[in-house]
């Protein structure tokens, strides 16, 4: 049975969708069967990792609210499986406040096809709302992708809140998976404290491997590829390539 894994982060910006659409991408290199669900009305990991959103016949939207069996909405790509997203998943919100275990709905969704992959990774909205509580009801773990800037730890206190209350209440299995220590500049002591900080705050939770500010990373998306494909070569690809293989053994 595959495992899943929610990346969350309410914090805009921390790099949630890049590192979702690498690792995707990574961990499929490494052999495994991964599926991406992009669980954002923004579908930026929908179009990164080459789908057009216009030409989506079914997304999760269509999965988790009007009942299309999840293996029809799965596109595959070769870098991994993808459960696309479209912006009608904005209004899903509203329609599933009425529903009957209504932050059970992705679950529901992902369980069809969850003893087909290795690993599902979950790229939830940077919020913390009804569709990211929807994400981690569906996972066994998250995996948290902090910015090694000023305000990296703000508003984590808080997502650690609702970890414990979805543990306690919905989704007893639900544990801190792993933290990814994102757009690391080397050049700076500021990014080491950081990095140190976030260490201490989640013992032996940090991965090893730092996502490194690169270019490259930021350049990839806009080719609908990942970084990978991009400039395997390039220092980004090369962390992601890294931090998968810690996710690997992990697994």
């Amino acid at each position: 049975m595959g495992r899943i894994l929610a990346v969350v982060n309410q914090k805009g910006g921390v790099g949630k969708t890049t590192s979702a659409v690498n690792l995707t991408a990574a961990l499929h290199d490494l052999g495994l069967k991964v599926l991406l669900c992009d669980f954002d009305p923004q579908a930026n990991a929908t179009s990164g990792l080459g789908l057009e959103k216009r030409k989506i016949k079914y997304s999760v939207y269509d999965v988790t609210i009007n009942n299309v069996p999840t293996a029809e909405a799965i596109v595959s790509t070769k870098y991994g499986d993808v459960l696309p997203s479209s912006a009608d998943l904005a209004g899903a919100t509203v329609e599933l406040i009425g529903a009957e275990h209504r932050e059970r709905q992705l679950a529901k969704a992902l369980e069809q096809v969850r003893d087909k992959y290795d690993v599902i990774l979950i790229d939830c909205p940077p919020s913390l709302e009804l569709l990211t509580l929807n994400g981690l009801c569906a996972a066994d773990g998250i995996l948290v992708p902090v910015q090694c800037e000023y305000y990296a730890l703000e508003g984590l206190s808080d997502l650690m809140s609702t970890l414990r209350t979805v543990k306690k209440r919905l989704n007893p299995r639900l544990e801190i998976f792993g933290v990814a220590l994102t757009m690391f500049d080397g050049r700076t002591n500021f990014s080491t404290q950081v990095a140190q900080e976030v260490r201490r705050h989640f013992p032996g939770k940090v991965f090893a491997t730092v996502i490194p500010r690169n270019i490259r990373l930021a350049e990839a998306p806009s080719h609908g590829i990942p970084v990978t494909a991009y400039d395997r070569s390039s220092r980004g690809a090369k962390a992601y390539k890294d931090m998968a293989e810690e996710i690997k053994k992990k697994l």
